[in-house]
């Protein structure tokens, strides 16, 4: 039984989170009325409508530049991704690109056809208040936190760094 290439596990997880991301969009944008205000889904989640202009804590807000200077940083790192997977040897360095290359492009394509991200998911509790965020954001942010942990683990595995 041959064994699967790291880079294609990588490559279908980037797919399978992308599609996940735009359907949950989708839904939020198309399924859900929000004309009564934020959908309480637990006592500490909320499903709530936020447009997403820039990049976190707000950064690049900005129309029109800023927008499309996300899109073609967005687009130039996902090349670079896309090479990077395409070159990984180890499963967890495929797995925690695909991650962030699905969420990236999950992302980059809010911008280019809403002009802004959507943004959903809304984790409170107890006067406690995370940033609004999707299945893209959380992608990248555990993408990234794979690659830092591969960084550790990785060179021990007894293969050579990619």
């Amino acid at each position: 039984m041959s064994r699967t290439p790291p880079r294609t596990v990588g490559l279908w997880l980037a797919v399978v989170l992308f599609i996940a991301d735009q359907l949950a969009k989708l839904w939020v944008l198309h399924g859900i009325d929000f004309s009564a205000g934020p959908v309480r889904v637990l006592p500490f989640l909320n499903i709530t409508l936020i447009w997403n202009r820039g990049i976190s804590y707000g950064l690049l807000q900005q129309e029109g530049l800023g927008r499309w200077l996300l899109v073609v940083a967005t687009l130039a790192v996902s090349v670079g991704l896309g090479v990077w997977l395409m070159r990984a040897r180890r499963l967890l360095l495929a797995v925690a690109i695909g991650t962030i290359l699905g969420g990236a492009m999950g992302n980059l394509v809010d911008r280019v056809a809403y002009g802004a991200v959507v943004d959903y998911v809304h984790l409170h509790y107890a006067g406690f208040n995370w940033y609004v965020f999707n299945i893209a954001d959380a992608a990248i942010v555990i993408g990234v936190a794979l690659l830092l942990l591969d960084s550790v683990v990785g060179g021990r595995s007894g293969q050579t760094k990619d």
